[in-house]
């Protein structure tokens, strides 16, 4: 997938991803790269970092089964907004884009 274009989408997709359950790091990413998401930790810490900053998520740290404790990521009401937001910007979008790819 084009990096420019999984760039754009990232945000979004963290945001739905939490909107269904919260997740620490290392399962958020576990779980987008098990839909085929090719994504790293270097890519996904500093975006829940940003997301985090801007008020979008919040993160509370819970005792691991196994190791050390894990912080867990959730969505502030700010971040569900914001997932609903750019989820019909996309959706917007997507109808823009199918229909100038019809033909092809």
């Amino acid at each position: 997938m084009d990096s420019q274009l999984k760039k754009g989408a990232l945000e979004l997709i963290v945001l739905a991803s939490l909107a269904h359950e919260p997740a620490y790091g290392g399962a958020l990413l576990d779980r987008l790269t098990a839909t085929g998401l090719a994504l790293s930790a270097g890519t996904l810490y500093p975006l829940l970092t940003r997301m985090k900053k801007t008020g979008h998520i919040t993160s509370h740290w819970e005792e691991s089964p196994s190791g050390p404790p894990r912080k867990v990521y959730s969505l502030t009401p700010a971040g569900r907004a914001r997932a609903h937001h750019l989820a019909s910007q996309w959706r917007a979008l997507a109808s823009i884009v199918d229909t100038h790819l019809k033909g092809l």
